[in-house]
C-alpha cells in the first residue's frame, strides 16, 4: 500500500495463531493509522476495521508462515514467536519483535536459534523439563514499549526516503 508521499504505508503481520497481544496490536496500531494483517491457519476475530484484515491460510503446516514471508517487506514489522519465521522475516528486512518485547535482529537471530537447538536437544536428552514461562504483566508492558518503538523507527526511516515524483498531468493514476 502506497502512502501519500510515495512511500510504502508499514505494515504489521501477526502470527495469530496462540498470540497474545492482538489487542495491544490493534490499539497501537489504530493511533498510528496502520494496516494489521492477523495470519492464522483458521478464522480469528478480528475487530471490524478497515486497517485489520484477517488472512486465513491453509495447506500445510508452514502455510501462514509462507504467506507472511511472501509479503513482508524491509518497510514492515512482523509479531511472532516462531523463531524459524522470526528468521524469515529478518531475511526480508523486515523488523520483527515477539509478543514478549524481545526484538529480533539479523545480528542475533542465530543465537536464538542455536540456543533454541540446545534446548530442544536437553529435552530430548531428559536432561531439562518445562516449556516457557507464563506469559506476565511485564511482557505485555515490555511488549508495548518495543512495538512503540519498532514503529517509531520506521516511520523515522519512512519520514527521511524523498517522497515519489509527482504524476505526469494526462496520466492515468494507477
Amino acid at each position: 500500500m502506497i502512502g501519500f508521499r510515495g512511500t510504502r504505508v508499514i505494515q504489521i503481520y501477526v502470527d495469530a495463531d496462540a498470540c497474545p497481544v492482538k489487542d495491544e496490536v490493534y490499539r497501537v496500531a489504530r493511533r498510528h493509522g496502520l494496516n494489521v494483517h492477523v495470519v492464522a491457519n483458521s478464522r480469528l476475530n478480528v475487530p471490524r476495521d478497515p486497517l485489520f484484515r484477517s488472512v486465513v491460510v491453509t495447506g500445510h503446516f508452514d502455510a501462514a508462515d509462507d504467506w507472511i514471508v511472501e509479503h513482508v517487506t524491509d518497510s514492515d514489522l512482523a509479531i511472532t514467536s516462531d523463531l524459524p519465521l522470526a528468521d524469515r522475516c529478518l531475511k526480508q528486512g523486515a523488523r520483527v519483535l515477539d509478543p514478549k518485547g524481545r526484538v529480533f535482529s539479523a545480528d542475533s537471530i542465530g543465537d536464538v536459534l542455536a540456543s533454541r537447538e540446545i534446548s530442544a536437544f536437553l529435552r530430548d536428552m531428559g536432561e531439562q523439563g518445562g516449556g516457557p514461562k507464563p506469559y506476565a504483566p511485564a511482557d505485555r508492558s515490555r511488549f508495548l514499549g518495543a512495538l512503540e518503538n519498532q514503529i517509531q523507527a520506521l516511520l523515522k526511516i519512512q519520514r527521511s526516503r524523498p517522497a515519489a515524483p509527482p504524476i505526469p498531468e494526462g496520466r492515468p493514476h494507477g
